[in-house]
């Protein structure tokens, strides 16, 4: 009777959907607890007109009270439309519908990527998705859907290919090849809080520029061999349950006629291609002209209203990182269609819409995950229990009286703690700020070591966070290409998939950083880890 006990709790799986809303209640019912044991904390925050430190007192939010429901239940629709990744990720399903449907991406796979080797493969996915923080979540909403189309038109797993877009984005975020959103962002709490200290402080634009170049490269290869020594070898392969088979009809065709069709299929896929490449060329420049100031009707896409280009490029209300999703979806999109005219697998509009329904069938399953994901991170934003565990990270940092090499690990943990409750890096740093940047600088290290000392805490759990906004499309994903409906991909299962990519890469980070501090590398041009 024990056995078959057992067997029953195997069999008996729950949908992280279902997960989510358990977790709803379970927040609502903790925040009353929690308010009624009366949990705050106090942190300093920078006044921005004083620059001076003024103390802020947080309180948890109950929302089992009147106030609590209300906001519950108003601000449903709400949460839903303004959830960052929705929006993103319609549009990049748009784009990568029409260039699949018109068979662009299977011909790309099959005439050029398949040639590549697939540990390349792996690292050019990686490497794009650990500088895609350049412009926010960007590489969550395009690269997710696109590496797991990719990994399975080239006859691998696609969960692997969701898994590595995933993890590359995650675990390397705040990482790039050149200064992005993530500079505009934190620099103004890093130089307020430089000013404790050093009332003619400046940190400029480039002052991680050096580091995050290396360890966008160091991460990739990293993660490579990760993901294809560990990971690939425990998901195994994929068979689709479409999968072809071999059938007699090859044997009593023509050789001569199937010979001929062959040539005529490639000679289409050739036009195909050449006409979605120069479709393609036309339209970067097009884009690239757009981010160009000064010029006859350039810098459509900039916001002329800041001072330095990259303000004007990645600020707040910079409509190329606004629109960056849509001119990708529509990039995607036009090139699709130019493959589909070259080669004539098109017809008329019917074909592509049509073509696109297979794309969007799966999404009704996603859409239902990412209403619950957002109700559940709203909820909890409101409760401030994320904010409150953060302010406790903080206080505890300014509690020790480590100094050097010991300060930066322990600030580095600490942070990697509180992302799990506040994944959002700049509501972390004006937290953090500060409190690190001038314990740094008494310790002699500085302010823009400390900047990025947040972007490795964010960075190392990021992955592993249900709390992150954007584990709803990894873990939509997965289900999506999961072949067993019967047997959910859990939110333990997506976690533990990427576990052995946290562990090592966990170590990877913090080994890099004593490194980087001890040899005393150049952070960026004349920025060093030291004061």
């Amino acid at each position: 009777m024990r056995n078959k006990r057992k067997l029953k709790l195997k069999k008996f799986y729950f949908h992280p959907i279902t997960v989510y809303i358990f977790l709803i209640f379970l927040i609502i019912i903790l925040s009353a607890v929690l308010s009624g044991l009366q949990m705050q904390a106090t942190y300093n925050s920078i006044s921005p007109t004083t620059n001076e430190l003024e103390s802020n007192l947080v309180t948890v939010e109950n929302m089992l009270n009147f106030d609590g429901m209300k906001f519950i239940f108003s601000n449903a629709m709400t949460n839903f439309l303004s959830f960052a990744p929705l929006g993103m990720l319609l549009l990049t399903l748009f784009g990568l519908s029409v260039a699949n449907s018109t068979g662009f991406l299977n011909t790309l796979c099959k005439r050029n990527l398949i040639k590549i080797d697939k540990k390349i493969l792996t690292f050019i996915i990686l490497f794009l998705a650990t500088i895609s923080s350049l412009i926010n979540d960007i590489g969550y909403v395009i690269l997710i859907p696109i590496s797991a189309l990719l990994f399975l038109l080239n006859n691998r797993n696609p969960h692997l290919g969701i898994i590595t877009a995933f993890a590359g984005v995650s675990f390397g975020y705040g990482v790039s090849i050149f200064v992005g959103s993530m500079e505009v962002n934190l620099i103004p709490d890093t130089t307020t809080a430089a000013r404790l200290i050093d009332s003619s402080a400046h940190i400029s634009l480039t002052s991680n520029l050096f580091i995050i170049i290396a360890f966008s490269f160091i991460l990739s290869l990293v993660g490579t061999i990760i993901i294809e020594k560990i990971i690939a070898p425990r998901l195994g392969k994929y068979k689709d349950n479409d999968e072809l088979t071999k059938t007699e009809e090859l044997v009593v065709t023509d050789v001569k006629e199937l010979e001929q069709q062959k040539i005529e299929i490639e000679k289409r896929e050739k036009r195909g291609i050449k006409t979605a490449l120069i479709t393609a060329i036309v339209v970067i420049i097009l884009f690239i002209y757009m981010i160009i100031p000064n010029l006859p009707y350039s810098g459509m896409l900039l916001d002329m209203e800041e001072d330095t280009y990259l303000g004007q490029l990645f600020g707040t209300n910079s409509y190329f990182q606004d629109g960056f999703t849509y001119m990708m979806a529509l990039l995607l999109a036009l090139v699709g269609i130019a493959y589909g005219i070259g080669a004539k697998s098109i017809k008329n509009d019917k074909d592509i819409i049509n073509g696109c329904k297979d794309t969007f069938a799966p999404m009704g399953e996603l859409l239902m995950l990412i209403f619950f994901v957002s109700q559940f991170t709203a909820i909890f934003k409101q409760t401030n229990i994320g904010t409150i565990i953060a302010a406790w990270c903080a206080n505890a940092i300014s509690s020790i009286s480590f100094t050097g090499l010991p300060l930066i690990i322990f600030t580095v943990i600490i942070i990697s703690i509180a992302n799990l409750f506040v994944p959002t890096a700049s509501a972390k740093w004006s937290i953090f700020a500060p409190v690190v940047v001038p314990a740094f600088m008494q310790s002699n290290i500085s302010a823009p070591f400390a900047q990025f000392i947040l972007r490795a805490g964010t960075s190392i759990t990021a992955g592993i966070t249900p709390l992150l906004a954007c584990f709803a499309i990894y873990i939509g994903y997965l289900n999506i290409y999961n072949k067993d409906k019967t047997k959910p991909i859990t939110i333990h299962k997506s976690i533990a998939y990427i576990l052995p990519y946290f562990g090592v890469i966990a170590i990877t980070w913090i080994l890099l950083i004593i490194g980087w501090y001890l040899i005393g590398l150049p952070l960026g041009p004349g920025v060093y880890p030291t004061i």
